[in-house]
C-alpha cells in the first residue's frame, strides 16, 4: 500500500538531486567562463543587428565578465571553413571560432563533420522557456534534428516589403510576380546568391513552382534534381531581362535592396524577420511608406541558432553568451521593431508575469504583420537542396 508514495518521493528526491547538480554545473560553468574573451563569428550583413550584438556585448561583460568580440562575416561558411581547416590540421583545443551564428547547410556540414560540441543547448538554465511545442523548428534546424548540438535563439520568417506609395497591391504569387516585373521593367531584382535573403527568395520560387514540394523535404540525392528545380530555372530566366540593370547584376545583400528601395531604384526589398519594414522606418533606412506582404501560399520560416565548435577555447563563456541570448531581456529587446524586430522562441505563457509584460509592452509596428497575417509558414528544404541550388546559380547567372 505504502510502495507509490515511496516511490513517489523517490522520484521527487531524485528530481530535486538533479536539479540541484543542473545549478552546480552552471554555477562552474559561470565561474569558469568569467574573464573569458569569447570570439563570435556572426553575419554583419545589417547594422541594426550589430547594434544588438554589441548591446548582448555589454550586458554579458556588465553581468558575468565576459568579453565578446563579433568577428564579422559575409558569409557563415566562412567560419565553417576555418573550423574544419583547424580539424584538418589536428588542433582539436584553443580553436578560433568560440561560437557561431548558425543554421541550415552550415550546420548540417558541421554536424555530420562532427565540428561541434555538445549536446549543450537543454543545459541551458534559460532553455526551459523555450516554445519547443509550439515552435517544433526549435530543435529541427531545414529538417535536421539539432539533439542539443545548436541553441535557439529567434524566430524568422521570409517576408517582401514595398514601397506603399509607388505600388498599390504587390503581386501575391510568383507567377503574378513575373506578371509584374514584366509590365515594371527593372523595378525588380533580389539578392546575389549565396547571400541568405537571395538563397531564401530561391527557395520562395521553388516552393511555389515544384510539382511536388513534399520532396523538398528529403536529401537532394533521393530526387531528380533537374526535373524538381527545372521549373525554378524557367522562372529566374525569364525574369532576368526584366530585372534591375536586366539582371547583368545584383545586390550583394538584403539591406543593399532595402538602399535601392529607399532610393527610388526598385519597388520590392526582402527580408527575414517580419519587423524589418518597420525597423526600416525607425532608423531611416526605408521610406514612411514602406510596407509588408507575404505571398498568398505563404512565406518559408525558420530558427535560427548559435553553436559552438568542437574546438573551442571558450566554451564556458559560449554557453553563457548563448544563455543569455535566450533570456527575457534579451529576447524581448530582439523582437522591439524599434532594435530589431525579430520573433521570439520563447513560451509567453512559461515567463513570470514581470517578465511577460516585457513582450506585452512592445509596439507591433506600422509595416509589421499580425501573426495572423503571416500565416501560412511554409517550412524550410532540406539543406542538401540548397547547396546544389546556390552552386547552379553561380553557374548560370554570376558574371
Amino acid at each position: 500500500m505504502l510502495r507509490y508514495p515511496i516511490a513517489l518521493a523517490l522520484a521527487l528526491a531524485l528530481a530535486v538531486m538533479k536539479g540541484e547538480a543542473a545549478a552546480q554545473d552552471w554555477a562552474s560553468t559561470l565561474a569558469e567562463a568569467r574573464g573569458q574573451t569569447v570570439y563570435w563569428n556572426a553575419w554583419a550583413g545589417d547594422e541594426q543587428i550589430n547594434t544588438y550584438i554589441a548591446w548582448v556585448g555589454d550586458r554579458v561583460r556588465e553581468r558575468f565578465g565576459v568579453d565578446l568580440v563579433h568577428v564579422k562575416l559575409a558569409d557563415t561558411a566562412e567560419a565553417v571553413a576555418r573550423v574544419v581547416a583547424e580539424k584538418a590540421a589536428g588542433r582539436a583545443e584553443g580553436g578560433s571560432v568560440d561560437l557561431i551564428w548558425i543554421n541550415g547547410e552550415n550546420f548540417a556540414a558541421m554536424k555530420r563533420q562532427d565540428l561541434l560540441f555538445g549536446p549543450f543547448a537543454e543545459d541551458l538554465p534559460n532553455f526551459h522557456y523555450v516554445d519547443i511545442e509550439g515552435k517544433p523548428t526549435t530543435l529541427i534546424d531545414f529538417t535536421v534534428p539539432t539533439e542539443g548540438y545548436e541553441a535557439p535563439w529567434g524566430s524568422s520568417q521570409f517576408v517582401l516589403i514595398y514601397d506603399g506609395a509607388v505600388v498599390n497591391e504587390p503581386p501575391r504569387s510568383i507567377p503574378a510576380l513575373l506578371e509584374w516585373a514584366m509590365a515594371h521593367p527593372g523595378r525588380l531584382t533580389y539578392p546575389a546568391p549565396p547571400d541568405f535573403l537571395g538563397t531564401s527568395f530561391l527557395k520562395q520560387v521553388l516552393l511555389e513552382l515544384t510539382p511536388d514540394p513534399g520532396l523538398l523535404q528529403r536529401p537532394a540525392e533521393e530526387a531528380d534534381f533537374d526535373a524538381v528545380t527545372a521549373p525554378m530555372w524557367r522562372w529566374l530566366e525569364a525574369a532576368k531581362p526584366h530585372l534591375w540593370r536586366q539582371g547583368a547584376t545584383y545586390p550583394a545583400s538584403g539591406p543593399a535592396q532595402e538602399q535601392l528601395l529607399y532610393d527610388g531604384e526598385v519597388d520590392f526589398a526582402m527580408a527575414f524577420h517580419p519587423g524589418a519594414a518597420t525597423a526600416g522606418i525607425a532608423a531611416g533606412s526605408l521610406p514612411e511608406s514602406a510596407r509588408t506582404f507575404i505571398l498568398e501560399k505563404g512565406t518559408v520560416g525558420n530558427t535560427h541558432f548559435v553553436a559552438i565548435p568542437f574546438n573551442a577555447a571558450h566554451r564556458e563563456g559560449a554557453m553563457v553568451v548563448a544563455d543569455f541570448l535566450l533570456s527575457p531581456e534579451a529576447q524581448a529587446r530582439k523582437q522591439d521593431p524599434r532594435v530589431w524586430g525579430d520573433s521570439t522562441v520563447l513560451d509567453l505563457e512559461k515567463l513570470p508575469a514581470e517578465e511577460r509584460a516585457l513582450f506585452e509592452a512592445l509596439p507591433l509596428g506600422v509595416a509589421t504583420l499580425s501573426p495572423e497575417e503571416l500565416t501560412p509558414v511554409r517550412p524550410e528544404p532540406h539543406p542538401s537542396w540548397m547547396t546544389g541550388i546556390e552552386a547552379e546559380w553561380l553557374r548560370r547567372f554570376s558574371s
